[in-house]
């Protein structure tokens, strides 16, 4: 049995990857903002284990985050919590710009870092779920865009340093998945939203297995991930 510690587990395709391991019958960790949220993952997911750390306070997670909190071995992390605000570049606030980063970069690294001795005694996974706008920076997203060429560049300096200890890096760019988050951003571009033309967060969750059940001796760096439709 896998031990797998998840992010943004609460929804959309965090919630998706945490199904299938449950499914699995792994080990499932859930890393939740506060207690309250704590307990809702563990009402969904009654098998899991659940960590408390606010990844918008990345300077924190270390002090909060306790050895005694957190699995001894991991066989993977994978990181899904994100956020994003629309905007164009003249009217994001240097307030966006740094919640942005926060969550969707710092966040990551720090966690990835508390994390690397359970995943170097497991010869774990990291998975980083990026997107599309991980690769092409598109308008009105260019603090989400930019956080996320940054944990491309983090995945790949991770996957260099960390290839002599056993741990696999993966990062998986989801195109348009059907999230709350992408119902918001078509809000925010008023734009009509229809779910059926989008990957269900199922479709990515299955991706994400498959570069986990890889055998130890080949690694899928990097997944492009479409709609079908």
């Amino acid at each position: 049995m896998g031990v797998h510690l998840i992010t943004g587990a609460g929804s959309g395709i965090g919630a998706a990857v945490a199904a299938a391991f449950a499914a699995k019958g792994e080990e499932l960790w859930l890393l939740a903002r506060d207690e309250a949220r704590a307990g809702e993952l563990r009402a969904r997911f009654p098998a899991s284990r659940t960590v408390a750390a606010d990844l918008s306070e990345p300077a924190s997670i270390r002090s909060r985050l306790t050895a005694g909190d957190l699995p001894e071995r991991l066989d993977s992390l994978v990181h899904v919590a994100g956020v994003v605000e629309s905007g164009r570049v003249d009217e994001t606030s240097a307030t966006v710009w740094q919640d942005t980063l926060a969550v969707n970069l710092v966040a990551p690294a720090e966690l990835t870092g508390l994390l690397l001795p359970a995943l170097r005694r497991g010869r774990g996974h990291v998975v980083f779920v990026n997107s599309g706008a991980g690769v092409h920076a598109p308008p009105r997203l260019s603090a989400y865009a930019a956080s996320k060429f940054g944990l491309k560049a983090l995945a790949e300096s991770l996957r260099a340093e960390e290839y002599a200890h056993g741990v696999r890096v993966t990062t998986v760019y989801p195109g348009e998945t059907d999230t709350p988050m992408q119902v918001r951003l078509h809000e925010q571009f008023g734009l009509p939203y229809a779910p059926q033309d989008h990957m269900s967060p199922a479709s990515v969750a299955a991706a994400v297995v498959m570069a986990l059940d890889l055998p130890q001796d080949a690694t899928m760096s990097d997944l492009m991930l479409r709609p079908g439709r």
